[in-house]
């Protein structure tokens, strides 16, 4: 309920206006807000209601903005990177470690523009108008990245690389940083050693192979026959065909090997390492039994980039000239054909939504 005598005061303040010559429509524009309640921001997402296959994504066109909190910033999503932990999420896989609340927003690597902080953010750290990536999905504290704008932790994100689009920006937090951990903290790969990488044509193996030969590393990947030009321009030394040759025959004391398939790969993967050697693997646990048979050290990988990593990874990107292949975009709207794409057509690099 209005007092009378601040309604007095409007009106009186609408006929000064007026009176100097001042168009209404124009004006009242300033008084507006005053005198109703802030209209709520809508925007647009992609969502699920309960867990399922990509029939059960809705791009929910009324989304309410994402509301701000300590040590958060608000990000207008410029694009965001979709990889195979996005469908598994939305199918259920992962609902007895990361439970749900419905409606949810889909989506956790991002590239963007900063357009709010929240209080517990330094300007010294990140303010509005810095071009960012990382990750803004639930399971990180964040309100998911397959929307027009999301709220990520301060400590999840950092400052986008300045040599990459934002396209390229997006696909690269989990796949860098995991590539990042693996073969400098994991295995401390250096100068001449040799590495095995499963999967190169992936979006972990395609950067992977680009970090290994940065540190002076021999390169070794298995991927199909089509994708050999795309792995030995990245930097690969020896290329084999996973389907008509047999890795474990041909390759004989590496330092280590980087598994990004798991099953019977994995397995296999032992026999080309040296006593001493090292495997990681981004799909299976620690196998004690072929890790005394073999003499080497096994180790599971689970990647949840932060400031620090992401960093780090921003600034190799850049100082590299790091290549980030998207095979493919989508816009917001096809959030569930991305999924379907990234699930069944095992791309050549990253899928990427383009908002």
């Amino acid at each position: 309920m209005i007092c009378p005598i601040v309604a007095i005061r409007w009106i009186v303040m609408i006929c000064k206006l007026l009176i100097q010559g001042t168009t209404l429509i124009s004006q009242f524009a300033i008084i507006y807000p005053l005198i109703l309640p802030s209209t709520i921001i809508s925007m647009k997402s992609a969502q699920i209601n309960k867990y399922g296959s990509s029939d059960v994504i809705e791009i929910n066109q009324n989304t309410p903005e994402p509301s701000l909190s300590l040590g958060k910033v608000l990000v207008t999503i410029r694009a965001a990177g979709v990889n195979p932990v996005d469908w598994k999420i939305s199918e259920g896989g992962f609902q007895q470690m990361f439970p749900l609340q419905f409606p949810s927003t889909l989506g956790i690597d991002f590239s963007g523009v900063i357009k709010q902080v929240g209080e517990g953010v330094s300007p010294s750290e990140f303010k509005q108008g810095d071009e960012v990536f990382g990750q803004a999905g639930v399971i990180s504290g964040g309100s998911g990245a397959f929307a027009e704008m999301a709220v990520a932790n301060m400590k999840s994100i950092a400052n986008k690389p300045k040599r990459l689009s934002y396209t390229e920006a997006a696909g690269l937090p989990l796949v860098g940083v995991a590539a990042w951990r693996v073969l400098t903290e994991d295995m401390s790969l250096s100068k001449d050693q040799k590495i095995l990488i499963h999967g190169g044509a992936g979006g972990i193996g395609s950067i992977a192979i680009q970090l290994a030969k940065s540190l002076g590393a021999y390169v070794a990947t298995t991927v199909s026959a089509s994708d050999k030009p795309f792995v030995q321009k990245l930097g690969a030394d020896t290329v084999i065909d996973y389907k008509t040759q047999t890795f474990e025959d041909l390759l004989q004391n590496y330092d280590a090997v980087f598994d990004t398939v798991g099953g019977d790969t994995y397995r296999r993967s032992f026999k080309v390492l040296k006593k001493g050697g090292v495997i990681v693997s981004m799909l299976e646990q620690p196998d004690s039994k072929l890790m005394n048979q073999y003499g080497v050290k096994a180790m599971f990988q689970f990647t949840q980039p932060d400031k620090e990593h992401l960093t780090k990874v921003a600034e190799w990107a850049d100082q590299n000239n790091i290549r980030v292949n998207v095979e493919k975009e989508f816009s917001l709207d096809e959030a569930g054909d991305a999924l379907d794409y990234q699930k069944n057509e095992h791309p050549r690099g990253k899928v990427v939504l383009a908002m």
